[in-house]
C-alpha cells in the first residue's frame, strides 16, 4: 500500500479517539473517555459488534458451546437492533442444546459461523438501540421480551423483526424481573387458574416447590386465598430449616420434604391438614414425575387433577387403574410455550398482570445467581456458568447480566 495512503487511513481512524493529553484528569474528561469507551463496539459505519454463544450440533453444553463474534448492520424497514440486558439459564435451554427438548432453534449460518449453528436461550429482557423506519410500536430506549420461544437470547446484541418481540412497560421494573417473567410465573399462574375451579380456602399440592415455578405458585396461591402443601428436596439440619421458613414466608401453608411424602402415613397427615377432607384438595402440580409424582396424585380428592409440567426424575408416571376408575382422577400436561403460541393475547395479559405485581411489591423475585457478561468476558467463563446449571442444589437461577457491551 502507498505509505501516504496508509498514513491517511490511520489518521481517519484515530480521529475518533479523544485528543486530550493522557495526564489530564478532570471529571469531565473522564466522562468523555467513558462515553467513548462504551461506544468502542460500534464502527464508524454504524455496525454493532455482537458476541453470541452458539452450538453447531447437539451435545453437552461444555462440549459444543463456543463464543462467536459478528457484526450487525443498522436496522431498516421493520427491523430492530436490540441490546440484551439480562437472560436466564433455564433447564429447557440446556435440554435444547442437548437435543432432548421437543423444539429447538434452527441451525443456520446467518451469523457468519463456519458451520450452521444455533443460538440457545428462550427468555431475555432487551433494550431497543435503534429501529427501522417501518417499526410502529417500538422505539429506541423501549424494553422488550421475546414474543415466542426459540429466538436465541444468549448474546449481547441481535437484530430481529419488530413482530418477534413484545414491548414491556419498564417503569418500576428491573431487567432481571422482566427477563424471567414469560415462562415460570406464567406457568404457575395458568396451572392454578385453568385446570380446576379453586375457591378461597381450597388446597393444592406441588413438588419442586422451591423452584421458580413453585415459588410463583405459592405466592399467587396466597394472594388468591389458597392453601398449599409444598414438597421440597430433603436437606439436612439448618439448611432444611432455613428453606422451610423461606417457603412459609412466601405463603406456603405446609412444607414437607420428598422423603416424607413417600411415607405410609402421609395421607393421614393430609387429611388432618384439610380438616378431615372438608377443605378440598383438587389440584396437584408435578415437575418431578416417577414415584414422587404419583405420591402427589394419591393425596388428591376424588375428581381431582394432576398437572405435569416437568419430569426432573426422568422416570415415567405409573398410574394405577384404581386412580382412574374409583377416584376419577385426571392426569394432564401443561407446556407454557405451546399455550402461549395458541393464546398470544392471553399470554400478554398474564405477563402484564405479573409485572404489575412486581411493581406493587406483592411478588418476590426468584433467587438468582448472576453471571456477568461484558464485551471482555471469556468463552470459558460463560460455558462454565452454563455447566453449573446442571448441578444439584443451587443458590438460585443462573442469569446472564450484561454490562459494557
Amino acid at each position: 500500500m502507498n505509505p501516504k495512503l496508509r498514513s491517511s487511513l490511520c489518521i481517519s481512524v484515530f480521529t475518533f479517539r479523544p485528543l486530550a493529553p493522557c495526564h489530564y484528569k478532570s471529571s469531565s474528561a473522564l466522562r468523555v473517555n467513558l462515553s467513548l469507551d462504551r461506544r468502542r463496539h460500534i464502527s464508524a459505519y454504524g455496525y454493532t459488534q455482537a458476541k453470541v454463544l452458539v452450538y453447531p450440533k447437539h451435545g453437552s453444553p461444555y462440549d459444543v458451546l463456543t463464543l462467536h463474534t459478528h457484526s450487525i448492520s443498522p436496522p431498516h424497514s421493520n427491523l430492530l437492533n436490540l441490546r440484551t440486558l439480562a437472560a436466564p439459564l433455564n433447564p429447557a435451554d440446556i435440554n435444547q442444546i442437548q437435543g432432548t427438548y421437543p423444539t429447538a432453534p434452527p441451525f443456520t449460518q446467518t451469523l457468519g459461523t463456519a458451520l450452521p449453528s444455533a443460538v440457545p436461550g428462550n427468555e431475555a429482557c432487551f433494550e431497543v438501540l435503534s429501529a427501522g423506519a417501518g417499526c410502529k410500536n417500538v422505539t429506541k430506549g423501549d424494553w422488550a421480551i421475546p414474543r415466542q420461544t426459540g429466538l436465541g437470547t444468549w448474546r449481547t446484541h441481535l437484530q430481529v423483526e419488530e413482530g418477534k418481540v413484545m414491548k414491556v412497560d419498564k417503569e418500576g421494573l428491573k431487567a432481571e424481573q422482566v427477563s424471567t417473567v414469560s415462562v415460570n410465573p406464567v406457568t404457575a399462574y395458568r396451572m392454578l387458574k385453568d385446570f380446576e375451579l379453586l375457591k378461597e380456602g381450597d388446597w393444592f399440592i406441588q413438588n419442586g416447590a422451591n423452584s421458580a415455578v413453585g415459588r410463583a405458585a405459592v405466592q399467587l396461591g396466597k394472594m388468591w386465598g389458597l392453601k398449599s402443601i409444598c414438597v421440597v428436596r430433603q436437606r439436612e439440619g439448618a439448611e432444611g430449616e432455613a428453606l422451610n421458613k423461606e417457603m412459609e414466608a412466601l405463603g406456603a401453608t405446609v412444607v414437607v420434604n420428598d422423603e416424607e411424602i413417600l411415607e405410609k402415613g402421609f395421607g393421614a397427615r393430609v387429611k388432618e391438614w384439610t380438616r378431615g377432607g372438608h377443605e378440598p384438595l383438587k389440584l396437584a402440580l408435578n415437575c418431578v414425575g416417577g414415584d414422587a409424582g404419583m405420591a402427589l396424585a394419591r393425596t388428591l380428592d376424588a375428581g381431582g387433577t394432576m398437572v405435569t409440567y416437568g419430569a426432573m426424575s426422568k422416570t415415567p408416571l405409573r398410574v394405577g387403574a384404581g386412580m382412574l376408575i374409583f377416584k376419577d382422577l385426571r392426569f394432564v400436561g401443561f407446556w407454557v410455550s405451546k399455550w402461549g403460541d395458541r393464546l398470544p393475547e392471553e399470554k400478554k395479559k398474564t405477563i402484564d398482570e405479573v409485572l404489575q405485581l412486581f411493581r406493587d411489591g406483592r411478588f418476590k423475585d426468584v433467587p438468582t445467581v448472576e453471571v456477568p457478561w461484558s464485551y471482555e468476558t471469556k468463552e470459558e467463563e460463560l460455558v462454565d456458568a452454563v455447566k453449573e446449571t446442571l448441578g444439584g442444589f443451587r443458590k438460585g437461577k443462573g442469569i446472564f447480566k450484561f454490562s459494557d457491551t
